[in-house]
């Protein structure tokens, strides 16, 4: 278990304006009204000295070997980002997270999402029509249910198998012909289940489980994602690389058309496959605070220690896409873009297979990836042909994205490799979305 401060600034209560009020009303409503973490400045802060404390995912250490991790930590105590901003609004004391399922979120919710990157509007507006794919491995045989309670208690449109807007299926696509159920991998996938939906609200879902954590079952698994339909899939895994990973990229991976997101990983600075496929958009990760700035967010480069924090560095076998210009790196360089990844300033997800039922609260990198899936989803189907991966460079150094420019990851010889910089940067890549514009092309 690794220990870090959670630490949030005070923030005057304003969202951004959709348009009109009434469309802004409309959008806060159905992202969740009341789970916003902005804070009314008038509002004195109550402080606390409680730390935030986190634990690995059971997923986050393979089972058998040759299996790739997860990269999710689940908060088991302290008082989060989100918490903090709370007490900061009502004036009440800071209440301490349970090792335990909470009664209530004790992470950030739909609302806060879309407020902190530009996507409330979006968000009431797009996605209707897109399917997001989530992979992962093994089975969540709570997947439908725990997703319905995380919907309904944010107020979001319901989204299920009998509808049309829910589906799981194992890596061949069936619905009946699903893998071994495992806990470790269930929270995982709530967890992915809910960044997409908080993202994309009117998205569908399909979720395709791999019969295990190998490359070849979860790269099975992305191509029948893709064969379904999605042009949007995710995925929260990954592990070392190796000179199979080209072979990987050309069998997985080369999906023109189709926006494929990879977490960067937890271990700070070093690379990962598959987020190092010149295919992906590799996704690093920040911590994510409310500001008294105009933006009202604050985000710098997630780290905790120098074996855990985003992950970003040069690929020792995959070549450089032609849209990635930067000279630190000959081969691939890992992040493209970033979202909130750090557990102190994790996310509120709702879990019940293997655990106690109830609301958590997570963070790593497996937040980050599905986060830029829906926001690509928003952003609207990718043209054929297209490689989006490329979408956020076209867009580099304008308003679209939030440049990330504090912190880092790790120690490197060629410092914006693993040091935020104004610009490009290794752990957070051109920065977060601010809207849609960055991810559409």
């Amino acid at each position: 278990m690794r220990t870090t401060d959670s630490q949030s600034s005070p923030l005057s209560g304003r969202w951004r304006r959709i348009g009109s009020a009434a469309a802004a009303t409309a959008a806060l409503l159905f992202a969740g009204l009341g789970t916003a973490a902005h804070a009314d400045a008038a509002t004195p802060a109550t402080s606390t000295p409680t730390k935030v404390t986190w634990a690995a995912t059971p997923c986050a250490v393979p089972r058998h070997k040759g299996e790739l991790a997860c990269h999710s930590f689940r908060v088991t105590g302290g008082v989060t980002a989100f918490e903090k901003a709370q007490a900061q609004r009502t004036g009440k004391a800071a209440r301490v997270t349970p090792k335990a399922a909470a009664a209530s979120p004790t992470g950030y919710g739909p609302a806060d999402l879309q407020d902190a990157y530009g996507l409330a509007s979006a968000a009431y507006a797009n996605g209707s029509g897109e399917t997001i794919a989530i992979v992962d491995a093994y089975d969540d045989p709570n997947a439908a249910a725990d997703l319905a309670k995380y919907r309904s208690y944010y107020g979001l449109p319901s989204c299920t198998t009998a509808n049309g807007c829910f589906k799981k299926v194992g890596q061949t696509g069936s619905t009946t012909s699903l893998p071994t159920a495992d806990s470790g991998w269930a929270e995982e996938e709530s967890l992915d289940l809910d960044m997409a939906s908080a993202v994309c609200p009117h998205c569908n879902i399909l979720l395709v489980e791999a019969k295990s954590a190998s490359m070849t079952n979860l790269g099975t698994a992305v191509n029948e994602a893709v064969k379904l339909g999605a042009r949007f899939v995710s995925n929260s895994y990954g592990g070392s690389e190796s000179s199979s990973d080209t072979t990987y990229d050309s069998s997985y991976f080369n999906h023109p058309g189709v926006a494929v997101t990879v977490s960067a990983g937890d271990e700070g600075y070093g690379a990962e496959y598959p987020a190092a496929s010149k295919y992906v958009t590799a996704v690093g990760g920040t911590a994510l605070k409310t500001s008294s700035t105009s933006r009202g967010w604050t985000e710098t480069v997630w780290n905790t220690s120098s074996t855990e924090g985003t992950g970003s560095g040069c690929s020792a076998y995959d070549a450089k896409p032609t849209w990635q210009t930067d000279t630190g790196c000959a081969k691939r360089t890992i992040s493209d873009v970033s979202a909130v990844a750090d557990p102190a300033t994790g996310v509120s997800v709702y879990d019940s297979y293997g655990v106690t039922a109830g609301w958590y609260t997570f963070g790593g990198t497996s937040a980050s990836a599905p986060i830029i899936a829906g926001v690509y989803a928003l952003a609207g189907t990718p043209s054929s042909g297209s490689y989006p991966a490329a979408f956020p460079y076209a867009a580099a150094g304008t308003s679209a994205l939030n440049d990330v420019t504090s912190g880092s990851n790790g120690s490197c010889s060629t410092g914006y490799l693993c040091t935020a910089r104004s610009g490009y940067d290794g752990p957070t890549g051109w920065g977060t979305p601010e809207g849609t514009d960055a991810f559409t092309g």
